[in-house]
């Protein structure tokens, strides 16, 4: 029976309710009830278990912030290195696409989901753990990318990055890609490998120009320009 227990704080995390920090500062402080009763940190529970958080673990959550930002070109997406900013500089008031006045964005947001410091788009950050773990976690969430190449692509070529394909010896999870136009596509991929779209360009060949995430999860770029950033909807999931 003791095999099929799991801890409250790892269920909670499962089920999307938090992060597991999260969950053991709220086990801690007493504010999660596990099948009626007070939860304690490191217990264990049947997967089944009905778990709730007090009202004031809730208000919490709802106070998490995520934003969304059109990273440019040159700019890295974690701390600053060789030179280059981190993209968190471009997240000023004067930058904010939304409704005014521009929320205070605080230090310690963190990016959910990189982007190469020559790729632009969409780019996430947030304090929620919850979200952090969706886009994160190794799911199989969708990121939608739009690629410019240094030349047209042959049919031959697209039915190659159809896969199946690997990289570092290890197969990739099937990647849609629509031809947008001559040496125009759209990739829409499952994973996130370490530079993966113009490694498997270079595969077949070809060179990437350009490169834009337009879209995480059902959540999209829109008409963010490069730079701006707003909040994530009080009615977007990605």
């Amino acid at each position: 029976m003791t095999d099929t227990l799991v801890r409250i704080s790892k269920l909670l995390a499962a089920r999307g309710i938090c992060s597991r920090r999260e969950a053991d500062s709220y086990l801690e402080r007493g504010l999660v009830q596990v099948d009626g009763r007070l939860a304690v940190l490191g217990e264990r529970v049947a997967p089944t278990a009905r778990i709730t958080l007090s009202a004031a673990a809730r208000k919490q959550q709802d106070r998490r912030l995520t934003l969304l930002l059109n990273k440019p070109l040159g700019y890295v997406s974690g701390q600053p290195e060789d030179g280059y900013q981190s993209a968190h500089v471009l997240l000023t008031p004067t930058a904010y696409a939304g409704a005014r006045p521009a929320p205070r964005v605080p230090p310690g947001l963190a990016v959910a989901g990189r982007l190469d410091i020559d790729s632009q788009g969409l780019l996430v950050f947030t304090d929620d753990g919850r979200i952090a773990r969706l886009l994160i976690g190794g799911n199989t969430i969708e990121k939608e990318y739009l690629v410019r190449l240094d030349a047209p692509i042959t049919d031959s070529e697209l039915s190659t990055l159809r896969g199946p394909l690997s990289l570092d010896e290890r197969p990739l999870r099937p990647v849609r890609v629509e031809r947008l136009g001559p040496d125009h596509l759209a990739m829409t991929l499952t994973e996130g490998r370490k530079r993966q779209i113009r490694r498997m360009l270079k595969l077949v060949g070809r060179e990437v120009r350009a490169l834009k995430r337009v879209r995480i999860g059902r959540v999209r770029l829109g008409g963010l320009k490069p730079g701006q950033w707003r909040l994530l909807g009080a009615g977007e999931r990605f």
